[in-house]
This record gives C-alpha cells, structure tokens and sequence, in this order.
C-alpha cells in the first residue's frame, strides 16, 4: 500500500519535461523571447544564425526551448528539429504586415509535417507595443488560424 502511494505521488508531482520549438520570421523576436522567459529580462540579441537552446523551469515543468534563426535560407532546416517536438511556438511580429503572407505560408508548410501533427501550437503576437502593430483579430485571420481550430 505504502508503495503504490509513493508511486502515485511521484508521478502526480514528478518533474516533467517539454520539448519546445519557437520558430517564426527573422527579426520576429525569438531569441527576445527565449531570453525573457529565461533570465527575465530584456537582453540585446543579434541575429540568430542556427539556434539558441535553453531550459525553462515554470512548477514541475521542465522546458527545453529550442530557438531556431528565422532567414529564408536558415528555414529549410527547421525540419530537423522537429522531432520530439511537444509544444510549437510560432513567433510572429505584429507589426511587419509586408511579411504576414510569408509568415502565414511558413506556418502552414510546417502543421503540414507528420512530426508536428501532436505538437501544441502557441502563436506568439509579438510587438504588440508598437503603434501600427496588428492585434489579435487581424493576425487570426492573416495567419488564417480559424482553419486549424481541430489543431490542439
């Protein structure tokens, strides 16, 4: 009896582990991200040339976030990181309307891979501070996220 409850009680409060990948658009915000939720903070960053990977603790979880560079040329390789992969966050900046299509069709090839079809996926509105930045209604439908409602 002793022991069941002991197992019980380290599955209910063990710690657990999430794998997290952010990606999204250069100069979305990523790394900003990454580096707020890590140290909490606002810190300089330069532009991400393959990744940045820290671990997030928050309760008993116990997040791995991969950040991975958003240049056009760096995004083909985005899918060798999606293996494991638990939690997507999608970081898009609420202010670059020229970019939103490109943001769009980039989220839209990645929930299309096999290895991502289990992930949760966060859409990140980033720079919602700025002036012209577009607010949630708008980038919903940009990003045409009412077709993923069935998505987790």
């Amino acid at each position: 009896m002793g022991l069941t409850f002991t197992k019980l009680f380290s599955k209910l409060f063990a710690k657990k582990e999430m794998r997290i990948l952010m990606v999204g658009l250069d100069a979305a915000g990523k790394t900003t991200i990454l580096y707020k939720l890590k140290l909490g903070e606002i810190v300089t960053t330069i532009p991400t040339i393959g990744f940045n990977v820290e671990t997030v603790e928050y309760k008993n979880i116990s997040f791995t976030v991969w950040d991975v560079g958003g240049q056009d040329k760096i995004r083909p390789l985005w899918r060798h990181y999606f293996q494991n992969t638990q939690g997507l966050i999608f970081v898009v900046d609420s202010n670059d309307r020229d970019r939103v299509v490109e943001a769009r069709d980039e989220l839209h090839r990645m929930l299309n891979e096999d290895e991502l079809r289990e992930a949760v996926l966060l859409v990140f509105a980033n720079k919602q501070d700025l002036p012209n930045a577009m607010n949630a209604a708008e980038i919903t439908d940009k990003l045409g996220l009412h077709s993923l409602r069935q998505r987790h």
